[in-house]
């Protein structure tokens, strides 16, 4: 059964592991700092510290991940097609990507900012993946 699904498990995979580089940069540049104390971000810090939005970075994909691989699995035991839910997955691991590469790059207090066109596109990706569930589920 999941072997059909190779392509859709290798982008969860992408999607994990992007969370978890984002992780080891976070944490890599909070030690850096001359001061620091583990665990928190200081209060002082915004979008020109690289140390917040790195921070800001990985939490905002462990705000978002659970949203989409959780019914991305469902629909893989739910047996929906194959090549949308694979499309469905690429897509939302691409624009996390360039979100993280967007957020990494420009501070900015401006809102929207161009990172969160990808955020946006993100949202409407995980609408697709419950979409693709209901149709999966109600379809025989």
């Amino acid at each position: 059964m999941f072997s059909i699904y190779a392509y859709s498990l290798a982008g969860l995979l992408v999607i994990a592991a992007t969370v978890f580089v984002q992780n080891i940069v976070a944490a890599v540049a909070h030690r850096k700092q001359s001061s620091y104390i583990p665990g928190k971000v200081s209060d002082e810090l915004s979008h020109d510290s690289f140390v917040f939005r790195s921070h800001r970075t990985f939490h905002n994909s462990l705000e978002n991940i659970y949203q989409f691989t959780l019914p991305a699995l469902i629909c893989i035991f739910l047996g929906a097609p194959t090549t949308v839910l694979a499309a469905l997955i690429w897509l939302y691991a691409a624009v996390r990507i360039i979100h993280m590469a967007l957020y990494y790059a420009i501070a900015t207090e401006k809102n929207p900012s161009p990172r969160s066109y990808f955020y946006m596109t993100g949202v409407l990706l995980t609408v697709g993946v419950y979409g693709l569930g209901l149709y999966a589920l109600f379809t025989p």
